[in-house]
């Protein structure tokens, strides 16, 4: 079968070789999934990764992020600065030269389980049944993984050869704050496009919104609980700041019109995480801390939307003099998560839908993701426009029994496959067997 293979064809091999793997690929995630890879634990399963890509004949680089360089980045953020024992891996499938690389990103660190009395089964058990997977990461997103590596080794198990490279990373703290991702930008690692399979339910995300963390302090005056009119009770004001930040995220999410945020009631929300206030019944509060998140527009950048959460906060006083003496400031703190934008006739996106319709004989679901993942570091700082689009379902992710529907997984492998061929292109000297041989 020379090298003027049809689309039909190809798709043909393809879903051939995913289906004649599905044990493997299973093996595979049940393997990943027992090991309990939280913050801190990335390496045993990061050895399998490095195995399983040189496995495959890719060129692989391991190496444990810097965190003195990565500090001095504007947009690090890590709980922790030193990064030993949790090691990035990159695999390249170098191609013959002449057509468009793309990255593969996925992250390996998961959260952790949580009670464990609120799972069926052991957290990293990767039972199956009825066709699902279960265990902590299953759907975020070593699932998605999974799919990722079944792709570039259907590929590689074909004979089909590629002119665009295909740089396969594996990277470690997306759930901190995306150290990982940055730390393989800052190296270098850059491509035509990128794709990251995070669990989006088999939905095409171009867009997705950032996120940031804030702090603010209310003051009020401490005064005896039998005469607390004498006080003012930091906690009542605090209330009054909440319902000033509500206001805010009504005003922010009025402005956002982008079709891609129609089936979203708050695109970009404000949420107030934690409150902290008082200590002790019987007298007035004179502070309350209060914490949240602040959403940011895909198009936003991160200091406009900060500068309009500071402007806001100092029209308080208009509706209470009190905060004209006592501000409620707001300080930026911990993580955040760059906002990423990739236009939706991005030439990516036409070969993914088109994939999307060969595999599930469908039109795919185009939205706007409703969190961030690392896919913003990748388009903003590493100048490598990327979409989000995996298997796996956004409403068990970091839920108790967690898990993915193993058929989700296979059809994204073959998705990704696909769009791997029409992205990168055939290099014209293939050749294939007339049915792709079994295990």
């Amino acid at each position: 079968m020379a090298a003027d293979l049809n689309a039909e064809l190809l798709s043909k091999h393809v879903h051939q070789w995913i289906q004649l793997h599905r044990e493997e690929g299973t093996r595979l995630l049940q393997s990943m999934v027992r090991i309990p890879s939280t913050q801190g634990n990335e390496q045993e399963v990061q050895v399998l990764i490095a195995d399983k890509l040189r496995g495959m004949g890719l060129d692989v680089d391991w190496w444990e992020p810097d965190g003195e360089v990565l500090e001095a980045h504007p947009f690090f953020y890590s709980p922790r600065s030193r990064f030993a024992g949790s090691p990035n891996v990159v695999g390249v499938m170098k191609g013959s030269g002449g057509g468009r690389s793309i990255i593969l990103n996925g992250h390996m660190d998961v959260v952790p389980e949580g009670t464990r009395e609120q799972w069926r089964d052991d957290p990293y058990s990767g039972k199956v049944e009825n066709g699902k997977l279960f265990g902590r990461g299953a759907t975020d997103m070593k699932g998605g993984v999974v799919s990722s590596l079944l792709a570039v080794e259907a590929i590689r198990g074909l004979g089909i050869k590629l002119k665009g490279d295909v740089i396969v990373q594996s990277v470690i703290e997306e759930e901190s704050g995306g150290a990982g991702t940055l730390a393989t930008i800052l190296k270098g690692y850059k491509a035509d496009a990128a794709l990251i399979p995070e669990p989006t339910n088999l939905r095409i995300f171009p867009k997705q919104q950032g996120s940031m963390w804030f702090r603010i302090e209310v003051t009020g005056r401490s005064a005896h609980g039998g005469t607390r009119y004498e006080g003012v009770s930091a906690i009542e004001k605090s209330m009054a700041v909440v319902q000033h930040i509500r206001e805010l995220e009504e005003l922010r999410n009025a402005r956002v019109v982008d079709p891609l945020y129609a089936h979203n009631p708050i695109p970009i929300p404000i949420n107030i995480g934690v409150i902290q206030g008082g200590n002790w019944p019987s007298s007035v509060p004179d502070t309350v801390k209060l914490e949240g998140r602040m959403g940011v527009a895909p198009e936003e950048k991160l200091e406009e939307a900060k500068e309009e959460m500071i402007r806001w906060m100092e029209r308080l006083a208009e509706k209470d003099p009190w905060f004209e003496e006592h501000p409620a400031a707001v300080e930026w703190f911990g993580a955040r998560w760059v906002p990423g934008s990739v236009d939706p006739e991005h030439a990516l996106m036409g070969i993914l839908g088109q994939q999307y319709r060969e595999v599930r004989r469908e039109e795919p679901v185009i939205e706007a993701s409703p969190w961030g993942t690392d896919g913003g570091l990748l388009t903003l700082l590493g100048e490598t426009p990327c979409i989000v689009f995996g298997p796996g379902l956004t409403h068990v992710a970091h839920y108790p029994n967690e898990h993915i529907v193993l058929d989700h997984m296979f059809e994204a492998a073959e998705m990704i496959a696909l769009t791997l061929i029409h992205w990168c292109g055939l290099d014209g000297t293939e050749v294939l067997n007339d049915e792709p041989a079994s295990e």
